[in-house]
Parts: structure tokens; sequence; C-alpha cells
């Protein structure tokens, strides 16, 4: 099948970004250097579906380099960008996706990467596992198993889990240590500002920021905000993450309190309407509504479309929407991730070890998934280690090593 693609002649533009990529990804060159003599997913049809930039694309590059046939579509309508995906076809890869599709086109893309019969599946928001399990069965049997990037997809493939609908292995990546730790944390607290501060070319300091959620994407955006000098709000549900924001130094409220408050919204959930019609009605005049979580239902963009009296573009990828009582509410990336909607996504270092754990554990499951009997896996312990270590001597540092005395104080009975 023939790629997909807005236009290829904007390879050149996405060959720079990702050589750019290439050149602050010290884990995954390391592993293209690896898998370019060792060829790990040599025969290996390996289906895609990331957030398609260039991060995403130079792991593209490093599972091919290591013998798989790459077939790569987008997870999110806003977050593809068209130069990269031409540099990937510019490069023998097939790629089915263009910013700003429509959902039925989103659906046609996801289609066109599974239709290949893939025996490996790299999953960001579990829309590719869905279509696998809903429209695909005939081809389940071949895969061997796939990799979930992300929160969302992982509450996904939990669900099917425990109704016994999950047919094939899959290993929950964002749980590793070495992503939500550092991705969730410090790649989506930069980025989410990154998106937010490009886009509305505002100041956040003396602000009111107003984070929903409080697990360790929220914990980066609320840190993040502290750090431009912003008053910050936390809205959660879970008691002892609130205590632990209050701890951290923030004010913790409902947000229907919190939302008369806020000068800039920011959701972090992956749950549904966090932000509905009553809030709405609660927030100032001017105030700036944006998404982090995967989906675009955390804001209730629908409700707010239904209950506004007149919408206008307000700036680009800045929507304003003004209700019955007067006041217009600014929306960014109409609801989508922002960071990625309205920015470039997490740092490339950051995603250097992300990637790296999505490249290692799509190598454990060739090596590992004909004996693989539990359907939900956590990232293998030795492959997060070895990303941490490796990240470490790429940083310079060094730490200590345990004497074998020591060894045996830990490990003895009688301390």
């Amino acid at each position: 099948m023939a790629s997909e693609i807005r236009d290829e002649k904007l390879a050149p533009s996405g060959a720079m970004k990702i050589a750019w990529v290439k050149d602050h990804c010290d884990l995954l060159r390391t592993l293209e250097e690896e898998f370019s003599k060792t060829k790990p997913f040599a025969g290996k049809k390996v289906a895609l579906s990331v957030h398609l930039e260039a991060k995403t694309a130079y792991l593209c590059k490093v599972l091919k380099a290591g013998g798989a046939e790459m077939y790569v579509t987008g997870s999110n309508p806003l977050s593809t960008q068209d130069d990269v995906a031409a540099a990937l076809v510019a490069d023998g890869l097939e790629v089915h996706a263009w910013h700003g599709c429509t959902a039925e086109e989103y659906d046609r893309h996801i289609r066109a990467v599974l239709s290949v019969g893939p025996n490996i599946i790299i999953d960001d928001g579990g829309d590719l596992v869905h279509m696998m399990h809903t429209e695909f069965q005939d081809l389940i049997p071949q895969v061997i198993g796939g990799c979930e990037e992300t929160t969302t997809g992982i509450l996904r493939l939990e669900a099917m889990n425990r109704e016994g609908k999950l047919q094939f292995p899959m290993v929950k990546v964002n749980n590793a240590q070495c992503k939500h730790f550092f991705d969730n944390r410090y790649g989506t607290g930069q980025s989410v500002w990154d998106g937010i501060n490009r886009t509305t070319n505002l100041i956040v300091a003396g602000k009111t920021v107003v984070v929903a959620g409080y697990g360790w994407c929220g914990k980066g955006v609320a840190m993040r905000a502290k750090g431009l000098g912003a008053k910050v709000i936390v809205t959660e549900i879970d008691p002892v993450k609130a205590i632990e924001a209050v701890m951290d130094g923030f004010e913790v409220m409902p947000m229907k309190q919190a939302a008369a408050h806020g000068d800039f919204f920011v959701t972090v959930t992956g749950c549904d309407k966090v932000i509905d019609a009553e809030d709405f009605m609660e927030m100032k005049d001017g105030a700036i509504l944006c998404n982090a979580g995967h989906f675009d239902c955390e804001i209730d963009m629908a409700g707010l479309r239904k209950m506004a009296v007149s919408s206008a573009e307000l700036r680009n990828n800045i929507m304003g929407y003004t209700l019955s009582n007067g006041r217009t509410l600014a929306v960014l990336g109409e609801g989508r991730l922002v960071n990625l909607a309205c920015g470039d996504g997490h740092p490339a270092e950051i995603m250097d070890m992300s990637f790296a754990i999505q490249a290692l554990s799509a190598k454990y499951l060739v090596e590992h998934g004909a004996e693989l009997k539990t359907k939900l896996l956590d990232v293998p312990e030795e492959v997060d280690r070895e990303v941490a270590v490796k990240k470490l001597a790429f940083l310079g540092k060094e730490i200590d090593v345990l004497t074998p005395e020591q060894e045996k104080y830990l490990n003895s009975s009688t301390v």
C-alpha cells in the first residue's frame, strides 16, 4: 500500500528536524548502531501510532535499522508534522498521517497500518490495540505483542485485561521508572508551558494556574508554573495526592471552586469532562483553557461549543468562546494535547529515555513473546536499569557501588 502524506516535497525540512533530534538522543543513537549490526527485528512488521514528530520519527528509523518493516501513523490529528512524515517516506518507511486529519481520515490511517498484519504494535493512547481487537481479529494470531506509551492507553489496556478481552501481551512502557519519572514530570512540565507560551505570548508570573490532576504529569506542570512565578491551585480526586500537593506548597480545592480563580487551566487527568458547563460559567473573562491529557475530552469541548453564543479565532491555535454572561474563554489547540497541538512535544533528551525503553521493550517481546503468559506486563527491570545506567554515563555522572560487605549487610536477616 502506498503512503498517505500531505506533501512529499516537505521532506528536507523534516530530515533536518530528525537530524537535530539524533544529535541530542545519545541512547537511541547507540541503539541504532547496535541494531544495525544485530538486526533484532529482521522479518518483523511493526505498526506504530505515536505523535508523529521528529523524536518519534527517529525511533522509527532506529527500529528500521534493526530490520523492522515500519508502518507508521500518528496518534493525534494535530500533533502530526507533515514535513517529518514526508522525511520518513523519503527514507523508505510507509506512513499514513497528516496534520489536521478528520476523524474519518484518522481511522483510515489506523486501518492502513494494521491491515499489513503487524507482529509488533507500538501504541500511544490505545487506538491501534482497540482497532486490532475490533476490526482485525483475524490478524491477531500473528501479533507477538506490543508496547503502550501513555497513561491513558494503559488505563484502556487494564480495562480490556479485566474483562478478559486483551489477546496478546502488552508492555506498560509508561510505568517504567525511566519513563514516568522523567517523561511525565519533566517532559510534560516543560513542553506544556512551551506550548502555552509560544501560543499565547502572555506572561505567567503573577497569574493563577489551575492544574487538574496531580499525577506525575500534573506534578511537572504545577512545578513549572510555580517556577514561572504563578500561584498554583491543584484539583484532585485522590486524597493522598491532594495532601502531597498541599505539602508541595500548592492550594487544593474542587474544580467548582477553582473555576472562579484561574487565569490558566491545564487538565492532566486522563478522565472525561474534568471542566464542564458549570465550571465554564464561573470562569473569568479571558480565562485560558488547555488540555495535557491524551484525549480531547477532559475539557468538555462539545458542551462549550453548544453553550457558546458565538465563537471566533483569537490567534493562531486559540479559539474564543463567548458565553451568555458576556465572558469569553480562550481554548488552545482545540482542547487537544497542548504540548503537541501547540508545540513540538517533550524535549529530545527526555524522549531519548522513553523511546529507548520502547525500542528495548519491543526487542524483549521479539525475544520472549512466545513464552509470555501474562497479557499486561511491566517493563523488565533489566531494561529500565540499562537505560538508567547508560543515560547517567552520557550525562557524565558516576554513582557509588555497594561493596561485597555492604551487599551482605543489606541482605542479612540479622541486621
